[in-house]
């Protein structure tokens, strides 16, 4: 089962094998994109909704990757409907591809080259440069702003 992003409907992606994706998918497309996606729904393109269960697992692989502030709900649920239904997820967006890799969900992509290794990424605050493991809103020891930050 491969479990289609946004990115699939827009870049026209086929496959003969079946198909599923989340419905705030069809949120996210316009014009023709948005036409592909009913034409797929009405030609039997499974709708998934993963279990709360399942998306709070997801939740806390983004965490701990440092990829959850870079998510949709769209995307966690996308990568939560591919872990359930032990399909490929076909798409395009780096941090979905990195959580999907810590949990050993299957990944093709569609226009970009794919990521070539899994991720944790730290947080730096850009007032005293301490490093942190977690997103804070503001860095807990200067009150400054917090970047995303690179571990390699």
């Amino acid at each position: 089962m491969y479990v289609l992003d946004s990115s699939a409907f827009i870049n026209e992606y086929h496959t003969d094998e079946s198909i599923a994706s989340v419905p705030l998918v069809r949120e996210e497309l316009e014009d023709e994109s948005a036409y592909r996606f009913d034409a797929l729904e009405g030609s039997g393109m499974h709708l998934h909704i993963p279990d709360e269960g399942t998306v709070e697992r997801i939740e806390r692989a983004a965490r701990e990757t440092g990829d959850k502030e870079e998510l949709s709900e769209t995307d966690i649920r996308l990568v939560a409907a591919a872990f359930e239904l032990d399909g490929r997820l076909v798409t395009d967006d780096y941090a979905m591809q990195n959580v999907a890799e810590k949990l050993n969900v299957d990944v093709e992509v569609i226009a970009r080259d794919g990521i070539e290794e899994q991720r944790h990424w730290n947080f730096q605050c850009r007032g005293c440069g301490r490093e942190f493991d977690e997103k804070h809103e503001r860095c807990p020891v200067c009150g400054s702003e917090l970047s995303r930050k690179n571990p390699a």
